[in-house]
């Protein structure tokens, strides 16, 4: 997966935006929660997200994954290339650290998030007038 993947694919997830912090690191949040970092010019990670205790153990050992610098304790994972794990996975991965900052918010605002979502949805667009053409001869 490239970075551009990477925006479309994160961008998806409900409430999700994107903003360039820390000079050059592009992050992904949900109602102002980061659950990805990706930076935008060179770097010893290519990508950091948030994982389950679980998982976070089973990611670390494997080549190519470590600790996320200054957010391990959060259990934060560190992946040095994009390509480190297949593209199938990585979508998982970070599907799992939506969900996990999501489950994280308070009650009422997952509420307020989801309700607004689903009228969102339920709006149908109104129907523009259609001009008639009368008198027409021809």
């Amino acid at each position: 997966m490239d970075i551009e993947g990477l925006r479309k694919y994160c961008l998806s997830f409900p409430h999700t935006t994107e903003n360039v912090q820390w000079g050059c690191d592009l992050c992904f949040k949900v109602d102002g929660k980061l659950f990805a970092v990706a930076p935008m010019e060179v770097a010893p990670v290519r990508l950091s997200f948030k994982c389950s205790p679980e998982s976070f153990a089973e990611l670390c050992e494997r080549e190519g994954i470590r600790p996320a610098p200054y957010m391990a304790r959060a259990q934060w994972v560190a992946l040095e290339q994009l390509t480190t794990v297949p593209d199938g996975e990585l979508r998982e991965l970070l599907a799992e650290s939506y969900r996990l900052v999501f489950e994280r918010l308070p009650k009422k605002r997952r509420t307020e998030l989801e309700s607004k979502r689903a009228s969102r949805r339920g709006k149908k667009k109104p129907l523009k007038a259609r001009s008639t053409r009368v008198g027409r001869k021809g």
